[in-house]
C-alpha cells in the first residue's frame, strides 16, 4: 500500500495522521482539563505508550537499514559478477566471444534498467524479463564454446563465472522485493500517531503550551519517512546507488583487453 505512494504522498498522509492525532489530543484536554484525577493516569499510560512506540520505531529502522544495506551489497556484487564474467569472455574463441560481449553489454544496460525501475511495476517485470532472455542466449553460447573446446580451461572458467552471474541477478530481485510488512508499517504510523495524542491530551490537561508537542512530532514524521523511503529502493531521497554498474559500463566502452584464441 505504502510503496506505490510518492514521497510527497507519504509525507502529508503521515504528517496528517501525526498533527491531527495531536490536535485531537491537544482540543480533547482543553475540555477536560477540570478533571484533575484524570492527571496522573493519563501521565502513567503516555510515559509507557511512548516507551513501547520508540521499541517500535527502532525495531522499523532496523528493518528499513537491513534491506537497505543489502540492496547495495547485491548492486556491487552484481556488477562483480558481471565484470568478471566479461573479462573472462574476451578469452572465449570467435564467434562465441564477439556474441557474449555484445549481450553482456546489453545485460549491463538491462542491469542498470532495473536499478531505475520501481518494483512491482510492468517496467520491472519487463528489465527482469529481458535479463532472463539474455541469460538464456549468453548460456546458450556458452554450451557451444565447451562444445567446441571440451578441453580448454577458458571456456569451463567462464562458465563458471556466468553460472554466478545468473544467481547473483536472482538475489538481486530478491532483495528489491524484500520489503517491511504492511502491517508493521501500519504499527508504526498509527502507534506514533496515538502516543502524541496522548502526550497533547497530557499536556493539555496541565494547561502547557504544544509547541514542545509539535516539534517532537516534527521530528518523528520526519523519521517515519526516512524509514519509509529506506524501503523504497528506486524511489524518495534516499536510492541506492548504481555507480559500480555506471562504471562497468563505461569501462565495456573500451575495447577487450584480450584477444581470443586464435585458429
Amino acid at each position: 500500500m505504502f510503496f506505490r505512494l510518492s514521497t510527497w504522498e507519504l509525507w502529508l498522509i503521515i504528517a496528517g495522521l501525526v498533527f491531527g492525532f495531536l490536535a485531537v489530543g491537544y482540543a480533547a484536554g482543553r475540555l477536560l482539563r477540570t478533571q484533575e484525577t484524570l492527571r496522573e493516569p493519563v501521565g502513567i499510560v503516555q510515559g509507557a505508550f511512548f516507551a513501547l512506540v520508540g521499541l517500535i520505531l527502532a525495531f522499523g529502522l532496523t528493518l528499513a537499514l537491513g534491506r537497505y544495506d543489502t540492496r547495495r551489497a547485491a548492486v556491487v556484487d552484481d556488477a562483480d559478477t558481471i565484470g568478471t564474467t566479461y573479462l573472462r569472455a574476451q578469452t572465449l574463441a570467435e564467434p562465441m566471444r564477439s556474441r557474449s560481449l555484445r549481450l553482456l553489454r546489453q545485460y549491463t544496460d538491462a542491469s542498470l534498467e532495473l536499478s531505475k525501475s520501481v518494483p512491482t511495476t510492468a517496467r520491472f517485470d519487463d528489465a527482469v524479463a529481458h535479463e532472463d532472455t539474455l541469460q538464456r542466449r549468453l548460456w546458450g553460447l556458452a554450451g557451444d564454446a565447451l562444445t567446441a573446446a571440451p578441453r580448454d580451461s577458458a571456456p569451463r572458467l567462464y562458465v563458471e563465472t556466468l553460472n554466478e552471474m545468473i544467481d547473483q541477478q536472482t538475489m538481486r530481485v530478491a532483495a528489491l522485493n524484500n520489503r517491511i510488512p504492511t502491517a508493521v508499517l501500519v504499527l508504526e504510523v498509527f502507534g506514533a500517531a496515538f502516543a502524541f495524542g496522548l502526550l497533547a491530551l497530557y499536556t493539555a490537561l496541565h494547561g502547557r503550551g504544544a509547541t514542545t508537542v509539535i516539534l517532537a512530532g516534527a521530528l518523528v514524521t520526519v523519521l517515519l519517512v526516512v524509514i519509509f523511503d529506506l524501503d523504497r529502493p528506486t524511489r524518495g531521497l534516499i536510492r541506492v546507488p548504481d555507480a559500480p554498474l555506471v562504471a562497468l559500463r563505461s569501462e565495456m566502452a573500451l575495447p577487450p583487453a584480450a584477444r581470443g584464441p586464435t585458429p
